[in-house]
């Protein structure tokens, strides 16, 4: 049962008799988050001697005791120091070969398995040593000695001398582990062998492991053996499997490469496919793929420092998965300072970057979007939040900047209530949808596939001033996004003058709007491709059934909102007639009953934007109760999206604290790198490939923040291949919900 923390009723918070006081609703003790310090994930990766392939085909790794990091690759050992990025070649002239494995005793001693010897590096001196035959696959670090195993046997150095141990093991050695009792468990592929002096014991049957290729193994922190293997894990205790890890039970390749327990008891699971990380006592676990947080996917190694940083051994290069203590107040401050360092472009347009060279952040340049005013409306938001909440004249100021460029928009069309998508300026040689020409066969081409298709020639237009290039073919989510922000700048931070300014603007739009039967006419006479929200083709254009509900919805809170601010009673009068007359509060309801085929992941959020009108405007009881019955369906349909934004708005206009651990989860768990990195979910076992719950995309289980694409809302969550590295995506889809829940106090900092 949903539990809602109700401080006053909705009416009393929101009703229009409100006007334009600002109203802070203030949540119980029981359903605030207090911002505590936790560790942020992110990731360093390092490449070995440039891009040498068999020095970046990493085969082992290890951490020193004076914190150095050691990596035997194909190319042979190479060592780098804690402060530097730079990595040195240890075994050099004849001698440098492939190398397999790096260990590091108690003594400090740095172990060395190669092509053709054993080497030891201590206090600075690098010794071959004489004795095991090569070549060695496997070091081992036990309290009697120092193990070295390889096609011709396996040795101990005890002492100053190497002994040949009498092991009836397979020649195959892919893992090697002490048992902590002078014994020796080795990983083969035919099977797991458990040696000492006494006897050879051999595990190859299907109760005993899951398979008997064995390649990783560790003991948890309940003495339990985790014996990974191709197909999975089998845990074992002294005498037999007690449980598995399989694909099913999240881990994302069946061929697994190594297993190693981290110095808090997490069991890190490396295979061809990424890792997965299981933490003691807990079901749920997590993933790392992708070059969000791994030079290469296919992992072969796993070590951690004394900072409980992972540092992988990967087929192309070395990655270090490090945490750093954070809280949320901290994380929001570092994503403010990289959006207005790489996001905002002039006159004050927030959005995301182009990098030049894929996956290079320094490569960064500006870059336009088609939704360049809906993001920066975003952004305008979560200003109006920041003001509210702190009173900073900063944010005040960034606010007042940035609907000072929506309302440019408007005006640099010189089309009295008509505005542009974005602009650009006229120095710029290169954007999105350059202007062209359609041959007649293009032009049928485009229609028979869509016969609502619009095919625009010149998407791109002089000011008059000469300065910029403003864009077209403006669509109906980018009104939507514009409301959304100018509700929030009204709300929370307009002066009496600006508020005059928000109802002057808004007003032509919904003038121009009203003037041509309530759809958006461009420079060619005729509505734009998404910007139509008329009665007669909504109602009665069946070629535009799908966008019936929602556009009904739209168009309602426009005037809601435009009669609110101008107190014009035109505004209003056609707002009931659209409910009284033309059904559009009935056709509204059908929202959340479309057709399959016509459900779109952007429409929760389009919701999103216009419900704020509509709930907080609206002094009919009885159509205040179908918003809110409206309302609360949307929620109750995309809570479990766990997304802050949805959660934050909710609260917002019912004030309830709904899904907080979910918000606050979020906003923990998302990365800091915002590099949109190919994400391919699809290829992991642990998932199923689905079709919902949008019936045209790939899409798998709902992944959090860390294991999905950068986010931007638009963008489908649950989408299974998914990425641009070429994008740099701007941070507002963190920081707006941040700021909206320190609006609300369901985040209290000190």
């Amino acid at each position: 049962m949903r539990v809602v923390y109700l401080l006053v009723s909705c009416h009393l918070l929101f009703s229009c008799n409100q006007g334009a006081k600002e109203t802070k609703a203030l949540a119980t003790e029981s359903s605030v988050y207090q911002d505590v310090p936790f560790d942020q994930e992110y990731h360093e990766g390092f490449l070995v001697n440039g891009n040498s392939p068999d020095a970046n085909n990493i085969r082992a790794i290890c951490v020193g005791t004076d914190t150095n990091i050691w990596i035997a690759t194909k190319a042979g050992v190479y060592r780098k120091k804690e402060t530097s990025k730079d990595w040195q070649l240890m075994i050099t002239g004849a001698d440098q070969g492939p190398a397999y494995d790096v260990a590091v005793d108690s003594s400090g001693t740095i172990w060395m398995a190669t092509w053709n010897a054993v080497y030891a590096y201590k206090s600075g001196e690098l010794v071959k040593m004489d004795g095991p035959k090569p070549p060695i696959a496997k070091i081992v670090c036990a309290k009697e000695g120092v193990y070295a195993l390889g096609p011709h046997g396996t040795w101990l150095y005890a002492g100053d001398t190497w002994e040949k141990k009498n092991f009836d093991s397979a020649r195959s050695i892919r893992a090697a582990l002490s048992d902590g009792r002078g014994g020796l468990l080795i990983g083969t592929d035919v099977g797991l062998y458990h040696c000492n002096d006494k006897e050879t014991k051999v595990y190859q049957k299907n109760n005993e492991l899951v398979s008997a290729y064995v390649k990783g193994l560790d003991y948890d922190n309940q003495g339990q053996l985790w014996v990974g293997s191709m197909g999975g894990i089998a845990i074992r205790d002294t005498t037999q499997k007690i449980a598995e890890k399989l694909p099913e039970d999240g881990i994302p390749n069946a061929n697994i490469n190594v297993v190693k327990k981290a110095p808090n008891g997490t069991m890190w699971v490396g295979t061809n496919y990424g890792i997965t990380r299981f933490k003691p006592g807990e079901k749920a676990y997590s993933v790392r793929l992708g070059r969000r947080w791994l030079m290469n996917n296919e992992v072969r190694d796993i070590a951690f420092d004394n900072n409980g940083n992972a540092w992988v051994a990967t087929a192309n290069g070395v990655s270090a998965i490090k945490n750093k203590e954070m809280t949320l107040k901290s994380k929001a401050d570092f994503f403010y300072k990289k959006l207005i360092q790489r996001h905002v472009r002039e006159p004050w347009i927030v959005g995301r970057s182009k990098l030049t060279i894929p996956g290079d952040s320094t490569s960064i340049v500006p870059e336009d979007d088609d939704n360049d005013g809906e993001y920066t409306a975003m952004y305008l938001a979560m200003e109006s939040f920041r003001y509210a909440t702190t009173k900073n004249p900063q944010a005040k100021e960034r606010a007042k900047k940035a609907f000072d460029f929506l309302h440019y928009l408007r005006e640099v069309t010189e089309i009295d209530g008509f505005f542009a998508r974005t602009i650009i300026p006229i120095s710029w040689e290169e954007s999105h949808d350059m202007n062209r020409t359609y041959t007649d066969r293009e032009l049928a081409e485009e229609l028979i596939e869509n016969p609502r298709q619009k095919s625009v020639e010149q998407r791109w237009h002089i000011s008059k001033d000469g300065k910029w290039k403003w864009k077209g073919d403006t669509s109906s989510d980018e009104l939507c996004g514009h409301l959304f922000g100018y509700y929030c700048y009204y709300t929370l931070v307009a002066d009496s003058e600006e508020k005059k300014r928000v109802a002057n603007h808004f007003s032509k739009i919904m003038d121009h709007l009203m003037a041509n039967d309530f759809n958006l006419i461009g420079v060619d006479g005729k509505h734009t491709k998404w910007g139509v929200w008329s009665p007669q083709m909504l109602n009665h254009d069946p070629e535009w059934a799908s966008e019936k509900a929602l556009n009904s919805l739209e168009l309602l809170s426009f005037l809601k909102f435009t009669y609110h601010i101008t107190q014009d009673k035109k505004y209003q009068h056609e707002y009931l007639k659209l409910i009284n007359e033309e059904g559009y509060l009935e056709n509204a309801k059908m929202l959340h009953h479309t057709n399959p085929a016509w459900e779109t992941y952007f429409d929760i959020y389009m919701a999103l934007y216009i419900y704020p009108p509509l709930i907080t405007y609206e002094d009919n009881p009885q159509i205040q109760k179908e918003y809110k019955d409206h309302m609360d369906q949307w929620f109750e349909k995309n809570r479990k999206t766990n997304s802050p934004l949805v959660n934050f708005t909710y609260n917002y206009l019912s004030g309830g604290s709904d899904e907080l651990d979910a918000s606050i989860a979020f906003l923990k768990d998302a990365p800091l790198d915002l590099i949109d990195w190919h994400i391919d979910n699809g290829k992991r076992e642990d998932l199923k490939v689905v079709r919902e719950p949008i019936l045209e995309e790939l899409q798998t289980a709902l992944r959090p923040p860390s294991e999905s694409r950068a986010v931007r809302w638009d963008n489908n969550i649950y989408e299974a291949v998914v990425g641009n590295p070429s994008q740099e995506k701007e941070p507002v889809y963190w920081l707006l919900p941040y700021w909206m829940g320190r609006y609300l106090n369901l985040i209290e900092t000190e």
